[in-house]
């Protein structure tokens, strides 16, 4: 009997860097673009060991901006995983869009090819804010694209927000959080900003380095307020009938994002592409990181494995951190009955030390056999998460 897996595309082209992103991802033109199509059609026919082993639930382009390639690119990927892989006879396909980058054309090539989940990239309803951010678009293309999609039959659609976004206050992200929630879509995720190194708004706000034009960006909302609009994500959006399922995520019910629950729940997946990450049983393993690489190893014909910089066999104990950290991001927590399945030791025998303090200091709760964080505990999430590391 197959085993169930995952799937990740990456596609790590986008128009214009954004000036928050550290993603693996750059600006190409279309010879490099159709280059790297033909690479990753070359890795997805070589993984025929394992579609001999299982069969696909889900799968998730991502990068950069998939919804750059042509319409027909993007058909010939799908092609290609339909030769290679045994899909599940449901499976969750979804494919990242930024709104400027999609046509009607696209749409329903992407309907044609299996894909049944947008995930739009709005991150503000405020055109000021999206112009700090760096974003192509405006709410009103957002606007555009969402109700495109909707009438070429996408059933399901995310929209990602991001708070804490120069110059944004309180209530702007309320508005954000409305107006996006207005428009109906089955899932909405929103993280708050953070400052990854190497970008360009780490070296504006971080290092305080600004080029003469950058000098008039306005200032990162403060902590407080950066807290405060974390707590009002769930209450606004609660009335309009979202429930929060994980740390950042929030979903109209039967539509929680079954392949990102899949890595919280360290189910087995395959990265293909440039960068991409995998975990098949106890072992990680990624791919190069370097394009150049990527494209000669598979125009020249070298075996798939030649892309991978390196695999990692987790220990037990490394397994049982993922468990507890990554499993702990959903609100309805970790089973200790499928963690005693999966490791043969009761959680307590394990943790008894950490969970028995966090459980005194009000950050996690006990509740139908599940240990899940309180509304304390997901404000302090990383303090929680750091216990369940074993110090090696």
């Amino acid at each position: 009997m197959r085993k169930e897996l995952e799937l990740y595309l990456h596609i790590p082209f986008c128009v214009r860097k954004c000036a928050y992103c550290d993603f693996l991802s750059a600006p190409a033109d279309e010879e490099t673009m159709r280059r790297y199509v033909d690479a990753l059609i070359c890795e997805i026919e070589s993984q025929s060991i394992f579609a001999q082993q299982y069969i696909v639930t889900t799968i998730f382009m991502g990068g950069g901006t998939p919804s750059i390639l042509a319409a027909e690119e993007t058909a010939r990927i799908f092609r290609a995983l339909h030769q290679i892989f045994t899909f599940a006879e449901k499976p969750e396909i979804t494919i990242e869009v930024n709104p400027g980058t999609v046509s009607a054309e696209k749409l329903r090539q992407w309907k044609a090819s299996g894909i049944n989940r947008l995930s739009i990239g709005l991150q503000s309803a405020d055109d000021r804010e999206l112009e700090f951010l760096g974003r192509i678009h405006t709410f009103e293309e957002f606007a555009d694209t969402f109700h495109m999609a909707r009438s070429c039959g996408f059933e399901n659609i995310n929209v990602d927000l991001i708070s804490a976004i120069p110059g944004q206050d309180i209530e702007s992200w309320e508005r954000t959080l409305k107006k996006t929630a207005e428009a109906k879509p089955e899932h909405i995720s929103a993280y708050s900003l953070i400052l990854e190194e190497g970008t360009p708004f780490y070296t504006w706000y971080i290092n305080g380095e600004r080029p003469q034009e950058k000098q008039d960006m306005p200032a990162l909302p403060g902590e407080d307020a950066d807290r405060e609009m974390y707590k009002r994500t769930e209450r606004i959006l609660k009335v309009y009938g979202y429930e929060r399922y994980e740390i950042s995520n929030y979903a109209k019910k039967g539509y929680a994002c079954r392949h990102n629950l899949g890595y919280w729940e360290r189910k087995e997946y395959l990265g293909l592409g440039l960068g991409a990450a995998s975990l098949i049983g106890e072992r990680r393993f990624s791919n190069t990181s370097s394009l150049d690489e990527y494209l000669q190893i598979f125009e020249t014909g070298q075996p798939s494995a030649s892309a991978r910089v390196g695999t990692e066999i987790l220990s037990i104990e490394e397994q049982m951190e993922e468990f507890m950290f990554l499993g702990l991001r959903k609100m309805k927590g970790i089973s200790y009955a499928e963690f005693f399945d999966r490791f043969g030791r009761e959680v307590y025998s394990v943790y008894g030390e950490p969970i028995r303090k966090l459980k005194k200091e009000g950050l996690l709760k006990e509740q139908g056999g599940f240990l899940s964080l309180t509304d304390f505990g997901i404000d302090i999430s990383n303090y929680v998460f750091e216990k369940f590391i074993f110090d090696r």
